[in-house]
């Protein structure tokens, strides 16, 4: 279940993560619709998303000037936007 959060929160479809899992697709489907662990799959998936928001900022220190701004706030737009869902 993790893994299928982790994979969600980085937007890759279900498809793909039951490819690259090999956990059936069916499975994958439900948790994401809320059918099964209604109540841990979307904090996992939020915890996730907060992770990937903090790597990317911290990704993003590579650039300078106005580059890095610009990218940071992008980065900061999408996960406000991903919350909210």
């Amino acid at each position: 279940m993790h893994i299928v959060a982790e994979y969600h929160a980085h937007k890759i479809r279900p498809s793909r993560i039951a490819y690259r899992v090999g956990i059936d697709i069916a499975f994958i489907e439900a948790l994401i619709a809320g059918e099964i662990e209604a109540q841990r799959f979307p904090r996992l998936v939020k915890y996730y998303r907060a992770q990937r928001y903090r790597q990317r900022l911290t990704e993003s220190a590579a650039s300078t000037g106005v580059t890095r701004y610009e990218l940071q706030q992008r980065i900061e737009d999408e996960y406000l936007r991903e919350v909210d869902l």
